[in-house]
């Protein structure tokens, strides 16, 4: 912890990954990667079928009458032709063309009929994605040692145009995929029975194209994801540069923010018009597949009727390629190929973002601490390997019921040091004990009830407001939460809210009134250890002190990460962060013995020197600290030991 660093180590920033397409290289890896995509976007159809097995079925049998058309249509044709017009017969060409029209009509009718039993499948499939992809980015968040996840941004796009594209793409798969199936069969059925020697003019060109998708498909596949890659980063790239313009522009760095945009907006650009260049290939597909054909079959007309295919039927034909088998290749090709592959890349990605980190190892014995004690010994905190400690060797021990603040320049460690207390970051050494258990020895549902820590940023979900206050004491009594509404100066709030059970819209509340709420459930949390990580920042000074007033009536330790040093001067003790060697002890102390905190208190108090606690009787004599620590508990290795050392 050196003077050197201006401001708090920013977690590093994730180096962009590989983008997917770089990872799915031509040659082997390319079809190793097409394979892992199309078996998530498999198992997603599954998943979804074997979900509703119900409305799976009435899904199929609706399809496979509106496939029935594409056998009817070039028989229907026939008939008319040969039978109808050419004999004169406008009666029975009508009729031909009158079953043309009723298959037609009754397809779209059965058409109709299945899109409600997709919706059976599909919506579920929806929700349960979202809730799997919020689920695992959760917990890799707070998994001990977890990497830097990806921004809020990229998150906001999986759950959005991500799930959306497997959504609709699934939808697309399941509706149109076996109708394609179906009405080539009946394309080809109809032929074989109407004109067998035209089979192949239809069937080869057919397969040359399937087999030209199939070859077109990896290097699609890889463009795709390489698009959903540029996107993220785009969105990641806006969402960063639009939440820091005000430093940005502080800072005078206008120009290197938005080359850096450009830059990623530049990427996007590149990654869409490379997957547009792959895409146009698709109409090649469709005319080799369905207008050659059509070609074909004109020109091997004449030869057909000299072998005894009469005119009806090569009509007919004509109808099966053009009126059925092209808007099916076209849809195929355009529509369920593009679909797929967005299916198959999304579907990897959002089963990558689901993914839950390994499960830590379980305790055995698991112990729960007892008390609001806590100890930190010999710890050493850096954001990842090769980088300079935050935290580097301090002690620090907490008696019960003690109220410390936490105190420091700008990004020196003071939230690093709430995370490793709360056990949210886990240290690179040392070892932390709550309750007179050291923290590797509690499972995780005893942790989340021994200690609570309320961030900076307070979160309010939509509910009630009992809701909200009880969400980490579920069974506390009417009584109890509305002594905490009153403790905590709540009654303006709760009033406008409606009472207890009125709806709370977050975005409708203040920064204060978000912060009073999570203020509230924290104070009505059974845990013995309290971490303020600046939580009362949003609050007004009258506001602020009534909290701490109220935290400290409460039974337990509180440790407040201060954004105002007149939470010192009232608190038992106080550690102070330097960044060389932290130093703990009274507000009078560190004020008469050392410089930086006595600058710091001059931004609020000038010549400040009393140390104005409310007179609670708990003046913190009798506990350890009372003064300043013993020079004989720092090392001249460590530079994080709370010591008494002079000021130079």
């Amino acid at each position: 912890m050196g003077h050197r660093r201006a401001g708090r180590p920013a977690r590093p920033t994730k180096t962009p990954r590989p983008s997917s397409a770089d990872r799915a290289a031509d040659g082997p890896g390319a079809a190793s990667s097409l394979i892992t995509a199309h078996r998530a976007a498999v198992s997603l159809i599954r998943a979804a079928l074997t979900a509703n097995r119900g409305a799976a079925l009435r899904l199929t049998w609706w399809t496979l009458l509106s496939a029935a058309p594409a056998l009817v249509c070039g028989k229907a044709l026939a008939l008319a032709v040969d039978r109808g017009f050419l004999l004169d017969r406008p009666r029975t060409a009508a009729l031909g063309l009158g079953v043309f029209a009723l298959s037609a009509l009754g397809g779209a009718w059965a058409g109709r009929q299945s899109y409600p039993w997709l919706a059976e499948i599909v919506e579920p499939l929806r929700d349960r994605l979202l809730r799997d992809v919020v689920t695992g980015t959760l917990r890799r968040a707070v998994a001990p040692r977890a990497a830097p996840d990806d921004s809020a941004a990229v998150a906001v796009a999986r759950l959005t145009r991500q799930v959306e594209a497997v959504r609709d793409a699934l939808a697309g798969q399941l509706m149109l995929l076996w109708q394609f199936v179906l009405t080539v069969a009946a394309v080809i059925a109809g032929t074989a029975v109407l004109a067998p020697a035209a089979v192949p003019l239809i069937a080869v060109p057919l397969l040359a194209a399937l087999v030209l998708f199939a070859v077109l498909a990896p290097a699609t596949v890889r463009r795709q994801r390489a698009a959903f890659d540029a996107e993220e980063a785009l969105a990641g790239r806006t969402v960063a540069t639009f939440t820091a313009v005000r430093d940005i522009v502080a800072c005078g760095a206008q120009e290197h923010a938005r080359d850096e945009t450009l830059a990623a907006v530049d990427r996007h650009l590149r990654a869409s018009n490379t997957l547009a260049s792959v895409s146009a290939l698709r109409r090649l597909i469709v005319a080799l597949g369905a207008h050659s054909p059509l070609l074909l079959v004109v020109l091997a007309a004449p030869g057909l009727h000299a072998r005894g295919v009469s005119t009806g039927e090569i009509v007919g034909v004509l109808a099966y390629v053009l009126a059925t088998l092209e808007p099916a290749v076209r849809l195929l090709v355009q529509g369920l190929g593009a679909s797929w592959l967005r299916l198959a890349v999304a579907a990897e990605r959002l089963a990558e973002a689901a993914q839950h980190p390994p499960p830590g190892p379980t305790p055995v014995p698991a112990l729960t601490p007892s008390d609001g004690t806590a100890a930190l010994s010999d710890i050493v905190f850096a954001y990842g390997p090769g980088a300079e400690p935050v935290l580097d060797g301090l002690d620090l021990t907490l008696t019960d019921g003690e109220h410390l603040a936490v105190v420091g320049p700008s990004g020196i460690g003071k939230s690093t040091l709430a995370d490793v207390l709360a056990g949210m970051l886990a240290p690179d050494r040392g070892r932390v004990v709550l309750g007179g258990v050291p923290l590797e020895c509690v499972a995780r549902d005893d942790l989340a009830r021994a200690r609570v820590l309320a961030p900076q940023d307070p979160y309010v979900v939509t509910g009630t407001l009992r809701e909200n206050l009880c969400y980490l004491a579920p069974d506390a009594p009417g009584a109890v939460v509305a002594a905490a509404v009153t403790e905590l100066g709540m009654e303006a709030l709760t009033e406008r809210l409606g009472g207890l059970d009125g709806p709370v819209d977050p975005a409708a509340l203040s920064s204060g009134e978000r912060a009073l709420v999570a203020l509230a459930r924290v104070y009505l949390s059974a845990a013995r250890l309290v971490i303020l990580d600046e939580a009362t920042r949003h609050l007004d000074a009258t506001a602020e002190r009534r909290v701490e007033e109220a935290f400290r009536r409460r039974p337990g330790t509180v440790v407040t990460v201060a954004h105002r040093l007149s939470v010192a001067r009232r608190a038992d003790r106080v550690l102070l962060l330097d960044g060389t060697r932290p130093a703990i002890g009274t507000h009078d102390t560190l004020l008469a013995r050392f410089p930086l905190y006595a600058d710091l208190m001059g931004h609020w108090h000038a010549g400040a020197s009393g140390t104005g606690r409310p007179p609670s009787g708990r003046t913190g004599s009798g506990r350890p600290g009372d003064g300043l620590s013993t020079p004989g508990a720092a090392s001249h290795r460590s530079s994080s030991r709370p010591a008494a050392d002079q000021a130079p």
